[in-house]
C-alpha cells in the first residue's frame, strides 16, 4: 500500500510502502528511493508488532515460553516449538524415545508442506495469479485437518514438549496423512503445469532479485533463499536432529540465486518432504510419545544452543541458565531477519514492479523478524 510520496534533494522519489494496520498478521514498512521506475534503495522499518518475546520468555518457565515462539514464525510453529525442546532437552540430557522422534519428524515435515503450500498460492496471487491460491488451499486444509485431528489446533498448535510431544497420535492419523500423499503427490504436478513452465511467470521471476553465493553467506541467509544461491546449509543434514540422520532425502541447491531458483528450490523442497514422510509414515514405532520429565523444570547452570530447519530457514535457540525454574536470557536466531536484510541488496538496479516478486520468493513471516 502506497502511503507517502515525496522527493530527496537529488530529485529522486521516495515512496513508503506500509505500513498496514498494526492488527493485521504481519506490518512491514518500506521506504523506496526510485530513479524513475528503478529502485536504488530499499529500507525495511521495523517495530510496528514487535511483543519483546525474547523478555517475555525470561519470565516463563521451561515448559511455558516454548509456546510463545509459535506466535513468532506462525507458519512453522510445530518445528520452532521442536528448536525449544530440543534445547531443554540439552540442558536435561533427556533421552526422547523413538516413538516421540518420529513423531516430531512427522509434524515437522508436514508443517512445512503446509507453509510451502501457503507460500506458493499467496507468492503467485501477489504476482496476479488468482488460480493457485486456490489450488493450494485445498491441499494444505488437508494437513490442517490433520493437525487438528492429533493436536487440537490448526496454526499454533503446541504439541512439542521437553521429551517429546504432549499427546499420542489420533487413531486415525496414519490413514489421513497415507490418503493425503496418494493426492498430493498427482496434485504438486499440477502447481508445476499451472506455475512452474508459464511464460509470464518466468518474464517475472528469471533474473529477478539476484544474489550471489558469497553474498548470501555474507548477509545470513538461510534456508530456501540461500540454498537457491548455491549455500548447502539444510540444518537438517549439516546438523541433524530426531530421526533426520536416518533419513535418506536430498538438500536442493540451486546457483542462478534469482527469483526463479528460489521459487525451484522450496517446489522441490515440497517433493523431498513428502518422501520423509514415505519413509516414517508405515514405520512408527511402538512405545512412550513423552520422556519422563519432572513437573517443574531447572536446567543446570550454563549455556544451550539448538538449532532447527524451518520452512524458512535456520531457526536457533540460546538459552543462558542460571539453575532457576525460569532461564536467565533467552535469544532466538530468526532466519526471516538475516532473509530480509539482503532485500536492498537483491532490489537494487530492479523495477519498482519487481519488488513484489522479490519480497514473495524471500517467503517473509514479520512477527519472525519483528519479535
Amino acid at each position: 500500500m502506497l502511503e507517502e510520496i515525496g522527493t530527496s534533494a537529488e530529485g529522486d522519489l521516495i515512496i513508503n510502502v506500509g505500513p498496514q494496520h498494526p492488527s493485521t498478521h504481519g506490518v512491514l514498512h518500506l521506504v523506496i528511493t526510485l530513479q524513475g521506475e528503478t529502485i536504488k534503495k530499499v529500507e525495511p522499518h521495523l517495530g510496528y508488532i514487535h511483543r519483546s518475546i525474547e523478555k517475555m520468555c525470561e519470565s516463563l518457565s521451561y515448559r511455558q515460553f516454548i509456546y510463545v515462539t509459535s506466535r513468532m514464525d506462525y507458519l512453522s510453529s510445530h518445528i520452532n516449538n521442536l528448536g525449544c525442546a530440543l534445547a531443554v532437552e540439552k540442558g536435561l540430557q533427556v533421552e526422547v524415545p523413538r516413538r516421540a522422534m518420529v513423531i516430531r519428524v512427522l509434524m515437522s515435515e508436514l508443517t512445512r508442506l503446509a507453509s510451502h503450500q501457503l507460500w506458493w498460492g499467496a507468492m503467485a496471487m501477489d504476482i496476479g495469479a488468482l488460480t493457485p491460491f486456490f489450488h493450494a488451499f485445498r491441499e494444505r486444509e488437508m494437513i490442517n485437518d490433520i493437525m487438528e485431528e492429533t493436536c487440537g489446533a490448526r496454526l499454533t498448535m503446541n504439541y512439542m514438549v521437553p521429551g517429546g510431544v504432549m499427546f499420542d497420535l489420533h487413531p486415525d492419523f496414519q490413514k489421513k496423512v497415507k490418503e493425503f500423499i496418494a493426492h498430493f503427490k498427482g496434485k504438486i504436478d499440477e502447481y508445476d503445469e499451472l506455475l512452474t513452465g508459464n511464460v509470464i511467470f518466468r518474464e517475472r521471476t528469471v533474473g529477478v532479485g539476484k544474489i550471489s553465493r558469497e553474498d548470501a553467506i555474507s548477509y545470513g541467509c538461510s534456508g530456501p533463499v540461500a540454498r537457491a544461491a548455491g549455500v548447502s546449509c539444510d540444518i537438517r543434514k549439516h546438523a541433524p536432529y530426531d530421526m533426520y540422520s536416518e533419513l535418506k532425502f536430498d538438500e536442493i541447491l540451486h546457483t542462478d540465486g534469482d527469483c526463479y531458483a528460489r521459487y525451484l528450490v522450496r517446489m522441490q523442497e515440497m517433493r523431498q518432504s513428502l518422501n520423509i514422510i514415505e519413509q516414517l509414515i508405515d514405520n512408527i514405532p511402538e512405545g512412550d510419545f513423552q520422556a519422563k520429565t519432572k513437573a517443574v523444570l531447572k536446567l543446570p547452570k550454563g549455556e544451550y544452543y539448538s538449532m532447527v530447519e524451518t520452512a524458512r530457514g535456520e531457526f536457533g535457540v540460546y538459552i543462558i541458565s542460571e539453575g532457576a525454574m525460569t532461564p536467565y536470557r533467552i535469544k532466538f536466531r530468526s532466519p526471516g531477519f538475516s532473509n530480509l536484510s539482503a532485500l536492498d541488496h537483491m532490489a537494487k538496479g530492479s523495477k519498482i514492479g519487481d519488488l513484489v516478486a522479490i519480497m514473495g520468493t524471500l517467503d517473509l513471516v514479520i512477527p519472525d523478524i519483528d519479535r
